[in-house]
């Protein structure tokens, strides 16, 4: 129970953190996506989802004793 506890603690610590940092660049998803226009709120969603897809894989990798953040673990 303290280890699910702990997790969840973990996690919601790191997507506070994590909120604040864009890690998707506006202009980028522009360049791929050529023949639309991109609405603002785009960059915003596609943004949280790379968190939730980094903040998971963290605790994969932290889960299996590693520090080190590795493909297999997305």
């Amino acid at each position: 129970m303290f280890q699910v506890i702990k997790r969840f603690i973990n996690k919601n610590l790191i997507e506070s953190f994590m909120a604040d940092i864009d890690i998707i660049v506006k202009s980028k998803i522009k360049e791929a996506v050529k023949e639309l226009n991109i609405a603002a709120e785009v960059s915003e969603a596609l943004n949280k989802k790379v968190i939730d897809l980094l903040s998971d894989a963290a605790e994969r990798a932290k889960a299996n004793g590693r520090r080190t953040l590795q493909a297999r673990d997305l």
